[in-house]
């Protein structure tokens, strides 16, 4: 459905029973809630919300850039339109980063974060320019992009066509926004401030967001749990569900939200 905010509108899908403890789910960079098909079936006990962040899926596209706090914003915005509270907020990709910022910003909307191929930041501001720069001129590389997704096999990846297909429907301003946004910011001293419940899981063959730089996010949480996704990259959801719902799910039950 078409959520309307005061400066746009938002696609959300919300389902599980109304009374249930709710988990927050955040896709990546240049895909959408579709990310988490194949897990949804799994939180089925849960009140469920995900999204297509600004510019990505079926919501509005505003000219780029974004920034990180906008893109908060947003998910603060649509949990609060929903009555949405003491969530765990799901994070993958660069949508941890919206996940750790929103933990800092409203704890009282957030009682758990689980991260999957995230960090505090990602590359340094010059990679970053960089790769804005080809996304004005030439749009964004979709082989590069599925490479770095599902790893070196990529090209006879089974979710090959799904990533690929979802890369290529996102608004060339939407990648830019987001991207622009993902570019500046730096959550490592706000993340190494939060004590909330936590489970970093990151895909042993996870190439884009490497399983050290992960732990390393761990490690700045008192108290979170670094678990390893034995043959998983850094699209766990889509290529490994059943581990990567297995594991969530006993986050789940071990913090009581179940």
């Amino acid at each position: 459905m078409l959520v309307w905010l005061d400066d746009i509108r938002l696609n959300a899908e919300l389902s599980g029973p109304a009374t249930a403890p709710p988990v927050i789910l955040i896709h990546s960079l240049g895909l959408d809630l579709s990310q988490w098909d194949a897990v949804l079936p799994h939180l089925s006990r849960h009140r469920t919300l995900r999204l297509d962040l600004r510019g990505h899926g079926a919501s509005d596209t505003p000219a780029a850039p974004y920034a990180m706090g906008t893109l908060i914003r947003d998910v603060e915005r649509l949990m609060q339109h929903f009555a949405l509270k003491d969530a765990v907020i799901v994070g993958a990709g660069e949508g941890g980063l919206i996940a750790q910022g929103l933990a800092v910003k409203r704890l009282d909307l957030v009682r758990a974060m689980v991260l999957i191929g995230s960090a505090t930041r990602f590359a340094n501001p010059a990679v970053w320019e960089g790769r804005l720069a080809r996304l004005r001129t030439h749009g964004p590389d979709l082989d590069a992009e599925c490479a770095a997704l599902l790893g070196p096999n990529w090209r006879g990846a089974a979710t090959l066509e799904i990533v690929r297909t979802r890369l290529a429907a996102t608004h060339p301003e939407g990648w830019e926004g987001v991207a622009a946004a993902t570019a500046t910011a730096d959550f490592y001293q706000t993340t190494a401030t939060l004590t909330l419940p936590t489970l970093v899981l990151a895909g042993v063959d996870d190439r884009k967001t490497p399983p050290d730089l992960q732990r390393e996010t761990a490690d700045l949480i008192a108290g979170a749990d670094f678990h390893l996704l034995r043959g998983a990259g850094h699209l766990a959801m889509l290529t490994h569900p059943q581990d990567f719902a297995a594991a969530l799910t006993a986050f789940l039950t071990r913090i009581g939200h179940a």
